[in-house]
């Protein structure tokens, strides 16, 4: 529970490292509240049978937007953080966007174990 509470408190937090387990959790634990918020404010009938994107400015779309604005915020910069416990800058995330390669390089790059020499000495429990 601390990890998901750190990612939602530390999205501005840049300059700390996130270990994989400060990663992974809160990554597929905005997976399953981001499909319950969906199920609960009706976003996920933005689309119809077609695919077909329809916006409709309801309370429960412009929740799910701020929601996915934030979780899009926090991502991104537990993303750099996960990268710097590797010891690599956060300007590795543009990797993803090489075409099939880049996701899966990104993929292993999240996965590596952290090193315990990096230009980044504080974990994100540490940061203010």
């Amino acid at each position: 529970m601390q990890s998901v509470t750190e990612y939602f408190t530390k999205m501005f937090v840049f300059n700390a490292r996130a270990t994989r387990k400060q990663f992974w959790i809160p990554y597929f634990a905005t997976i399953i509240i981001s499909a319950l918020l969906a199920w609960a404010t009706g976003a996920y009938k933005l689309y119809d049978a077609n695919d077909i994107f329809h916006y409709q400015l309801t309370t429960g779309a412009t929740i799910w937007l701020v929601y996915a604005i934030i979780v899009w915020i926090a991502n991104f910069t537990i993303r750099a953080r996960r990268l710097h416990d590797t010891n690599r800058s956060n300007w590795w995330i543009c990797i993803a966007l090489v075409p099939i390669i880049g996701g899966i390089w990104l993929l292993v790059l999240f996965l590596l174990p952290s090193k315990t020499d990096t230009r980044w000495p504080v974990n994100q429990s540490d940061a203010h």
